[in-house]
């Protein structure tokens, strides 16, 4: 069925664990049900899509919202969802245990498609698995459609827009600084994380895939000089502070960067990013033990029997913090961008949520996510792409008005 005739405009996959639920409660309170966003929730258990849909309709609403049943490990009943939709959004993970048919289904079926991975080993086999049948079939793959890496990416484009528009130059460097966070942290980012290490364990080789800092360039595109993420406390002079390593970094500086190679390196080829956590108020002495307090708890998580222990006291996927918890959470980050020639034409940019980032805020950017593929006249082809490089400014604009996500030039 050509794309433009199918029956549905976006799948949710997962609807029945806690981000998918969020993500249902999102669409149904912005875009309702029965109107001219033809939605669905699928997953593998039809009593607990039922529950909730009960949960967010109550009984016999006039116009339910549909339900689908269908097994991530199926790979047939994958791609009899994919051929429905116009954009399977999938929140199933982690991705690269539950994700790889769902992504194989969209490629060849025309599907656009768009998840919440931060997994790097994963996503780079399924961009060399499948990039030439989704190019074929015109199928849209945007990864990292949440906190990792929507803020980030369009951050990263935003600065780079703005230095444009004031000093019609690309900034050489972006430095991306978290100056306030407050929330949950989420299950299903934890588990994605430890899967990781569990698959360095059983292949080394994953581990020189992971520590590349362009390990998402496309195969042959040039790299740049950007290195390892930082592991210590490293003194700013742009922002006068001393910084502390972000745990996002190894995933959204890969992304940003293969941003750039998408973009024909709009922003050149030299271009360099990082990212790291103010350490506002802390003196060098302080910031240097809170540093190596940060990296000591993630070598042991690379311990197997540690990480196991670990495992048992970390919230699990499906779990997540209550709602005045979501809804009293926030980010606040800033990005400085570097002007080429001139520090005095520095330019900074400052990108909000609303809502704690690992669910409230997450949830509403993939849901604007999945719309944006749906709905909007994207000018890109087949492939996967990064958000910045799949929807770029229309993106920011959908989060800007409907999702609590602002972008500002401070």
């Amino acid at each position: 069925m050509p794309v433009q005739e199918r029956e549905y405009d976006i799948i949710l996959l997962g609807a029945s664990g806690f981000t998918g639920r969020l993500v249902a409660e999102y669409l149904l309170a912005q875009y309702g049900i029965g109107g001219d966003l033809r939605w669905a929730m699928a997953g593998r258990n039809e009593a607990k899509l039922e529950s909730i849909r009960l949960q967010l309709q109550g009984y016999e609403p006039a116009a339910p919202i549909p339900i689908l049943v269908a097994d991530t490990s199926d790979a047939s009943a994958m791609a009899g969802l994919a051929s429905q939709t116009r954009v399977i959004c999938t929140t199933v993970g982690p991705y690269a245990l539950y994700g790889s048919s769902v992504v194989e289904a969209c490629a060849h079926n025309g599907t656009h498609y768009c998840d919440l991975t931060g997994e790097v080993q994963w996503m780079r086999r399924m961009i060399d698995a499948h990039q030439a049948a989704a190019a074929a079939s015109g199928a849209r793959i945007v990864h990292t459609c949440g906190f990792d890496s929507i803020p980030s990416d369009l951050g990263v484009l935003f600065a780079q827009n703005t230095m444009q528009e004031a000093h019609g130059v690309a900034a050489r460097r972006v430095k991306y600084r978290v100056t306030g966070f407050g929330g949950g942290l989420s299950g299903g980012t934890l588990a994605s994380m430890l899967n990781m290490m569990e698959e360095v364990k059983q292949d080394p080789g994953l581990a020189d895939v992971m520590a590349d800092p362009y390990a998402l360039n496309p195969q042959g595109a040039p790299t740049g000089s950007d290195v390892n993420d930082q592991t210590g406390a490293i003194y700013d002079e742009d922002f006068a502070s001393w910084t502390l390593p972000f745990m996002m970094a190894g995933i959204n500086t890969r992304v940003v960067r293969r941003s750039n190679a998408l973009l024909d390196f709009a922003w050149g080829e030299d271009f360099n990013y990082d990212e790291a956590v103010l350490a506002e108020g802390k003196g060098a002495l302080q910031s240097k033990i809170t540093a190596l307090a940060m990296t000591a708890g993630t070598n042991a998580l690379s311990i197997g029997p540690l990480r196991g222990l670990a495992s048992r006291f970390m919230p699990k996927p499906g779990e997540g913090p209550d709602q005045e918890t979501r809804e009293q959470g926030y980010y606040n980050i800033l990005l400085h961008a570097n002007h080429p020639d001139d520090m005095e034409k520095d330019i900074r940019v400052k990108v909000s949520g609303d809502m704690d980032p690992g669910y409230g805020s997450t949830s509403k950017m993939l849901a604007e996510c999945a719309v944006c593929l749906a709905r909007d006249n994207l000018t890109v082809s087949g492939g996967f792409w990064t958000p910045a490089s799949a929807m770029g400014t229309r993106l920011i604009e959908r989060l800007q008005q409907n999702a609590g996500v602002s972008f500002t030039v401070e």
